[in-house]
């Protein structure tokens, strides 16, 4: 639907940056009632919360929220993403879900609201737009309206054309200078743009939460970290709610480093893109969840599970948040996660963490043997094991032996 064709009260998803600031006269010129909402997801402190209200009510909003989306983000995609324990092409730990809570704190208001329509700041050339849309959609009828994908049809330099609509309404545009797009949430950090961008070596400035390695504190850093049912309850003991437990791993693991990486992949809109990212506390996770799991789980089922990891993995990614696949493959996970219960110890010395002990009632551990040490079968047994395991194997060499075609 046109952004022209409907007046009425509209919902925008808000952030206060150029962008979403756009946004508002925007459509408050073509005859729309705009209530913002921001969906705070652990990126922004008390003075840039208190900014982004203010900055919203001299835009001239009819309506402003601040949604607390932490617990929404842990429940929703911080828990089915540490039972899965893959990350997108095998590195990227999708620090981006943020934006399908996001949808729903959005959504949410416009169902207080009695309205159908949906706004948003993503560009034409990104992810974000995809998600963002097909969050929506999967959602119910609505009427969605991107301001900045509408501008692009006209304008090429798209920000210095935002920038000099706000500033001839009278609006002033905040001096942010960087050389970096950086995007941060509880999840995490991702930095793009300049030299990244190029595929050549970050420079100094890409920083953002992982302290460098001269940095590091020298005593080492260690952990313990209790899972129930796949998903970490408390830390040292002490138990926290999700959100508050990943925001003190955060802390504590990106002085030692931990967590940072640079990923190239392959975008949902068929792009390359390149970024830095830091993750600390999701990295500690799946690391001692892993540890757990595979001390827990049967052979079998640490074998099958990454194939449903990976699937899960592209859904959430790609925009298919809401698409009921993945609902299916989080009620296999539930049940796959019914016995990794237990406590891990994560140790860092820095740039990385690993899992040094794990404590379970669920250990598939033999009580009368321990590998390539000592067994409660005998060697006899042993051997009939490896005949018969190995009974195609061997049948094929000898049938064709000789056979060099």
């Amino acid at each position: 639907m046109s952004a022209h064709a409907s007046n009425g009260p509209i919902v925008l998803a808000f952030s206060g940056g150029l962008d979403t600031s756009f946004c508002v006269p925007w459509l408050k010129e073509r005859g729309w009632e705009v209530h913002t909402v921001f969906a705070d997801t652990g990126g922004v402190d008390a003075d840039e919360r208190a900014y982004i209200e203010r900055r919203a009510q001299e835009l001239g909003v009819a309506s402003h929220r601040t949604i607390d989306g932490g617990p929404a983000l842990w429940q929703h995609f911080v828990k089915p993403f540490v039972w899965a324990g893959e990350g997108y092409q095998g590195q990227y730990p999708l620090l981006v879900s943020d934006r399908y809570l996001i949808v729903d704190a959005a959504l949410a208001r416009a169902a207080q609201l009695g309205t159908r329509a949906i706004a948003h700041g993503c560009t034409g050339m990104g992810n974000d737009q995809v998600r963002f849309d097909l969050a929506v959609k999967a959602q119910g009828e609505y009427t969605i309206v991107a301001p900045i994908r509408e501008i692009q049809k006209e304008h090429t330099h798209t920000r210095a054309y935002e920038q000099q609509y706000l500033e001839q309404r009278g609006f002033e545009v905040r001096a942010k200078q960087k050389a970096y797009t950086i995007n941060e949430n509880l999840l995490g950090l991702t930095l793009s743009g300049g030299e990244i961008d190029r595929w050549q070596a970050p420079g100094a400035g890409a920083a953002g939460w992982c302290r460098p390695r001269e940095q590091w504190p020298t005593a080492p850093l260690q952990l313990r970290l209790r899972f129930v049912h796949g998903e970490a309850v408390a830390l040292d003991g002490e138990a926290l709610p999700g959100p508050a437990l990943l925001a003190r791993l955060n802390g504590l693991l990106a002085a030692y480093g931990v967590g940072r990486g640079i990923y190239t992949g392959d975008t949902t809109i068929g792009l390359k893109g390149r970024i830095i990212f830091e993750a600390p506390g999701l990295i500690a996770l799946l690391t001692a969840h892993r540890a757990l799991e595979e001390s827990v789980l049967t052979k079998q089922q640490n074998r099958f599970k990454p194939e449903v990891a990976r699937k899960w993995i592209e859904l959430v990614y790609e925009g298919f948040f809401h698409d009921p696949l993945k609902a299916d493959l989080e009620a296999f996970l539930a049940s796959n996660q019914r016995m990794v219960n237990g406590e891990v110890v994560l140790h860092s010395h820095g740039g990385s963490v690993g899992a040094i002990a794990v404590e379970s009632p669920h250990l598939l551990h033999a009580k009368g043997a321990t590998y390539a040490q000592s067994a409660d079968w005998g060697v006899a047994e042993a051997e009939g094991f490896i005949k018969l395991y190995g009974m195609s194997s061997t049948l094929w060499a000898q049938v064709n032996a000789g056979d060099a075609t």
